[in-house]
């Protein structure tokens, strides 16, 4: 009896036992999460009655070397639907297909998907959105949004690349800056019941978007759009296949313009040309879109030719390897090892000094002059002046140069090599070069980028790029840059003559792969003036049809680029006394022509010796170059842009 008694006591003790540890766990427990885990539980209650609307922070704008904007937003809207809170699906179904002209099926579909939030347009216009928020649709959402905005267009496209719907670059500076320009977003908080109906009397919380930096870069509107005329003019009349244009200061490295044409429309960058793109498949189309956005003056290799010789020359008259008074003759050919290598000229220059070998573009001299280097100074000289290694440009995709190896360098390759042929460069790389030899040595590196500035206007930071002096003497520096000078005054480069300014530069013409297939690059690399360079100018001519020859197709092109920039940089023209009796030069000021028709402005150039180059057919002059009260040469061209007024 007494055993039993005892027995159940002990149950009765270990029961309690149990149940007083069971309750100081479920104590301990709940002061864990009354006391120390309160602050998550309140989030996460919170969260389960919030609904969060992101707002787009604005992009950071883009402004050329004038302050001029060349990149922007626009204000759009993002409309969304929040299914617990809609009182009536077909009224919300019709209106969203009106407004924003999609199919009912497809805003039906997101309007019944039970989410916290269904997304059916970005990017709508501010006054579509405005007009939305008038029927004041229970569970619709009109946010406001930014979208990126390109004033002009297609100008400078592939250098000035685009965003995507996210607002993030894609290409060009866009995506090589975006740590600058991208702004933070922000975002609107609103309070609902269980069901996720909003709570009428609960305020929004919005946290501010912020503002992306703006950057200031040095191409300039007024430039590029000359230039990118003169490539489109060039290209229509020679049925070339596409032309790039650069222009630098070679002093420093800032690029003034980069061509690309044809350009494609930066507010439409997901549209094929006309023609294009039809019945192909989906990664077809990617393809053609990424070849449509491509930078040939940077992505793109080519066979450089006769511009390359500046290379050469630099290299044989630093070293010694020749002086400008070495005597050479050309018979139209060469015999290097095994192979008989032509001359341009195949009847031959004969007898000829070095200078009149670089006004003759002769091979043979150029060849002559790289066996005497030999291959270690060739390629000494290739690394001082950078043209085994990329730019580095602040642009994204930069190719490098594609060049034989040292150790598999035979005569017969360096003699390729000394005028042009057999290896690939960049047009930017070519012309980054030939500025460090011609601003008196020092290597230099091409930029876009200046500075960047708060959306207040204050400066963020100095953008700064490499330099290293010394890559090759003044002395040579000076050689170089008369013998091109001589080369546009009185030998291939004539076309390039400009009456007033010292212009330097070489011509080439270079044989596309394979060899005799009757394609040619036709190019030309000027700069002026001749004893202090301030612009250096590569344009490049892919298959002209006709004459193909670099200093009859391209020089000119670049004399008429000189021609209207330079005086826009405050280089003022200098005629010697035979130039002005012999082309009877005189100056003119550029009369004001903005808001004129086509024949106002034809009317009020009557009486002065200006050519007029029009572009666009309709409305009236929107933009000049030069501009108003710009002094020029008074039988220079002006060029007018026409469209509607922004009045």
């Amino acid at each position: 009896m007494n055993r039993t008694k005892t027995y159940q006591r002990k149950k009765i003790l270990l029961f309690c036992l149990i149940t007083a540890l069971l309750l100081a766990a479920l104590t301990v427990r709940a002061w864990y999460l009354m006391v120390d885990q309160s602050e998550y539980y309140i989030e996460q209650a919170d969260q389960l009655h919030q609904r969060e609307r992101f707002i787009k922070g604005a992009r950071g704008n883009i402004y050329d070397a004038a302050g001029v904007l060349i990149a922007g937003n626009r204000t759009v809207c993002t409309v969304s639907v929040i299914h617990n809170q809609i009182t009536d699906e077909e009224e919300v179904i019709q209106v969203l297909s009106r407004e924003l002209e999609m199919e009912e099926e497809e805003i039906r579909e997101k309007v019944e998907k039970y989410s916290s939030r269904e997304i059916i347009k970005t990017n709508v216009d501010k006054e579509v959105g405005d007009k939305i928020r008038l029927y004041r649709l229970d569970g619709v959402k009109v946010d406001e949004d930014y979208k990126r905005y390109y004033p002009y267009g297609s100008l400078a496209s592939k250098v000035l690349g685009f965003t995507g719907s996210d607002n993030q670059g894609i290409i060009g500076l866009e995506v090589k800056y975006e740590e600058y320009l991208k702004g933070t977003d922000g975002m609107i908080l609103t309070l609902t019941d269980a069901r996720g109906v909003e709570i009428e009397q609960a305020a929004e919380e919005r946290i501010e978007p912020v503002a992306g930096n703006d950057l200031h870069i040095s191409l300039d509107v007024n430039i590029q759009k000359y230039a990118e005329q003169a490539a489109y003019k060039v290209m229509e009349e020679k049925g070339a296949k596409s032309v790039s244009v650069i222009i630098m200061n070679p002093q420093n490295g800032e690029l003034y313009a980069m061509v690309n044409a044809p350009e494609f429309d930066l507010n439409d960058p997901f549209t094929l040309p006309e023609g294009t793109g039809e019945g192909v498949s989906a990664e077809e189309r990617q393809d053609l879109l990424n070849q449509m956005w491509r930078n040939g003056c940077i992505n793109d290799t080519y066979e450089p030719g006769s511009t390359f010789k500046i290379i050469t020359m630099t290299a044989g008259l630093e070293t010694g390897a020749v002086s400008v008074s070495d005597q050479f003759y050309c018979p139209g050919y060469i015999v290097v090892g095994d192979r008989r290598i032509r001359c341009h000229k195949t009847s031959g220059h004969g007898a000829e000094n070095f200078v009149q070998g670089a006004m003759n573009s002769c091979n043979p001299v150029f060849i002559e002059t790289g066996l005497r280097l030999g291959v270690d100074r060739t390629y000494e000289y290739f690394g001082r002046l950078g043209l085994l290694n990329k730019t580095g440009v602040d642009l994204p995709g930069e190719a490098g140069t594609i060049m034989h190896d040292k150790e598999k360098m035979g005569e017969v390759e360096l003699a390729t090599v000394s005028f042009g042929q057999s290896f690939q460069i960049t047009p930017l790389r070519l012309l980054t070069t030939v500025s460090s030899i011609i601003n008196g040595g020092t290597q230099i590196t091409p930029h876009f980028g200046v500075s960047v500035h708060s959306p207040d206007g204050g400066q963020v930071t100095v953008l700064e790029y490499e330099e290293e002096a010394g890559v090759i003497s003044e002395e040579t520096s000076r050689q170089v840059r008369e013998i091109l000078e001589q080369v546009v005054s009185e030998g291939t480069g004539k076309k390039a003559y400009l009456p007033g300014y010292r212009v330097g530069g070489k011509t080439a013409t270079s044989e596309k792969l394979p060899r005799r297939n009757g394609k040619y690059i036709s190019s030309f690399l000027g700069f002026a003036p001749a004893d202090d360079p301030q612009v250096a100018v590569l344009i490049t001519i892919d298959e002209p049809e006709g004459i193909y020859y670099g200093g009859t197709v391209a020089a000119p092109v670049v004399a008429s680029i000189l021609e209207n920039i330079l005086p826009y940089l405050g280089v003022e023209p200098s005629y010697t006394e035979e130039e002005l009796e012999t082309y009877q030069i005189g100056d003119a000021q550029v009369p004001d022509l903005m808001g004129m028709t086509k024949e106002e402005a034809a009317a009020a150039l009557k009486d002065t010796e200006f050519q007029a180059q029009y572009l666009g057919e309709d409305g009236v002059v929107t933009d000049q170059f030069p501009l108003a009260g710009e002094t020029i040469g008074k039988t220079g061209t002006v060029i007018l842009y026409l469209g509607e007024s922004s009045d």
